[in-house]
């Protein structure tokens, strides 16, 4: 990664420049996305009330931090080291000194060793650190972001709901930039004399790849926003109008599939053409997919978990125990922020861990007031036959933890918190 001055938004070497030529035009442009900005806060209220920043130091959530600074309040910054790169440490350094410029608190955060695919594990430590603090979570999606998301699921995940996007707002998260494009931003941030650092890799990533397919048409994350907004609105309609219970041989092929979708949740197509193909026939039949079985009985589909909830059990802290074919283990000290990490002061000495019931409601962290299990297994994508295999904490009658899907917010880590739990799932094979 490299430091980049104000103005430099393309290819080659970055380094230190002075104002940039031509400074009424890119003030148009950074007006353009203060304007942007200003009119989804008045729409939406997105930025309203205490906001917390991810700030990477690159140009969208350094663009996004002033205007934050201009339009929100109180406003504070979150940055996390990731230690990856050799430039790690220079990224920290460049956000510290921005941040004093603009007379915004920052937390930085360090994170441990990456587990599993590192995209994914640094993004969990990422909204984990987050979630710690107080106020909405603004990250610095922009429309080219939305653009290449979409492009990217359509190739590898087929279905209508790859073509939605990221949403405007999820829980505490709120992206107010997805109405501007990265070329916005960077010239924001030139008008502004804003710098920022540029990370050279993403040229080569995937995503990279992709971006050359968006510059083929100068208004193609125009056109994509406009798209998604229409697409949100009729799945809204189509979601309201499906019947789970339908038999699915008296609808159209494309209501069929849906109504599908709808009982079964994201499946490979495979599974879903089986499915779909055994309720045509007629009579009776199953389809297995991973954890879990479809039953179709006259055109009537059904979803059932493969196996029984394992037993409860009772974890000590610290402490492991054996949970169906996994292990729960809970250890005791500091700990870097992550799924899984919570205030020892907050729990009880033993936790009750167990499957997943009807009814179980929590209030998780990053939202306000409760939310069902369900719903928040529906959320995370977790396969309805998986579920009744994922522990349930529960500390005192409240659940806890549930991996990869919530934390509890009474239990959650703040600035206050001297020692940590660490609880950590490990599944049977």
């Amino acid at each position: 990664m490299t430091r980049r001055g104000e103005g430099e938004a393309g290819g080659g070497e970055a380094r230190e420049r002075g104002p940039v030529a031509g400074g009424h035009d890119s003030h148009r442009a950074a007006n353009g996305v203060a304007d942007s900005v200003e009119a989804r806060v008045a729409a939406t209220g997105l930025l309203a009330g205490p906001v917390v920043v991810l700030l990477s130091g690159g140009r969208d959530s350094v663009c996004l931090l002033d205007l934050a600074v201009r339009l929100a309040g109180p406003v504070s910054a979150l940055h996390v080291n990731y230690g990856l790169r050799d430039a790690a440490d220079a990224d920290e350094a460049h956000c510290v000194a921005l941040c004093e410029r603009l007379g915004v608190p920052l937390v930085v955060r360090r994170a441990g060793a990456p587990a599993g695919n590192v995209q994914a594990w640094a993004r969990d430590v990422r909204y984990a650190a987050a979630h710690a603090l107080d106020g909405t979570i603004a990250t610095g999606h922009t429309a080219t972001d939305q653009a290449e998301t979409v492009l990217y699921r359509l190739v590898s995940s087929p279905g209508r709901r790859a073509l939605l996007g990221m949403a405007p707002r999820r829980g505490r998260v709120v992206r107010p930039l997805l109405g501007v494009t990265r070329a916005e931003t960077a010239a924001y941030c030139a008008e502004r004399e804003l710098p920022y650092v540029d990370d050279a890799t993403n040229a080569t990533s995937a995503r990279g790849r992709i971006r050359e397919i968006l510059e083929l048409h100068p208004a193609a994350e125009a056109n994509v926003a406009s798209t998604l907004d229409q697409l949100r609105d009729e799945a809204e309609v189509l979601d309201a109008l499906i019947d789970p219970d339908a038999d699915l041989t008296t609808l159209p092929p494309a209501l069929a599939r849906l109504t599908v979708q709808h009982v079964v949740g994201a499946a490979p197509a495979r599974y879903m053409d089986e499915i779909l193909a055994l309720a045509w026939r007629g009579g009776t039949g199953h389809v297995d997919l991973p954890g879990a079985r479809v039953t179709v009985e006259y055109g009537r589909v059904r979803l059932a978990s493969e196996t029984a909830a394992p037993e409860p059990a009772t974890l000590a802290v610290p402490g492991r125990v054996a949970f169906g074919a996994g292990e729960l283990t809970c250890e005791v000290g500091a700990f870097d922020l992550a799924d899984g990490t919570l205030a020892a002061d907050a729990l009880a000495p033993a936790l009750q861990v167990r499957a997943w019931r009807p009814g179980d409601r929590m209030r998780p962290l990053g939202l306000d007031g409760t939310k069902s299990l369900q719903d928040l297994f529906t959320d995370r994508k977790v396969p309805t036959g998986a579920r009744h295999q994922l522990p349930v904490v529960v500390s005192n009658g409240e659940i806890a933890w549930v991996p990869g899907v919530a934390t509890g917010a009474r239990f959650r880590v703040n600035a206050a918190t001297k020692l940590h739990v660490r609880l950590q799932w490990h599944p049977g094979s």
